[in-house]
């Protein structure tokens, strides 16, 4: 009886380990090679200035100040500042994820 609960145990982590090693594994792997090479474009797109976030946010800032007090009311009521740069940056993701070739 033992032998065959022993048999058991290990067809059953043999299954486990098969699992983990033909599924889980390599989607990591894949997972983290495409991470890392999406963060390496930006840092790239970023470090050579091709990225224009940076001056956008700027050019972002000085547009909305020349607005009366009565519209900035409203503005801060819905943290309209805080969606305008949410917005802008997903703009500016969704522009560099679609132009890197391994993913867009």
């Amino acid at each position: 009886m033992p032998a065959a609960l022993f048999g058991i145990l290990l067809s059953a982590l043999n299954t486990a380990l098969g699992f983990v090693l033909r599924s889980v594994l390599v989607k990591f792997v894949t997972f983290f090679a495409l991470f890392f090479v999406v963060k390496e474009f930006v840092n790239v797109l970023v470090n050579s200035q091709l990225y224009p976030g940076a001056t956008a946010a700027s050019n972002l800032s000085s547009a909305l100040s020349g607005m009366p007090a009565d519209v900035w009311y409203f503005l801060d009521l819905f943290s309209a500042s805080t969606g305008f740069s949410v917005v802008l940056s997903a703009y500016a993701t969704r522009f560099i994820i679609r132009r890197i070739p391994l993913i867009g």
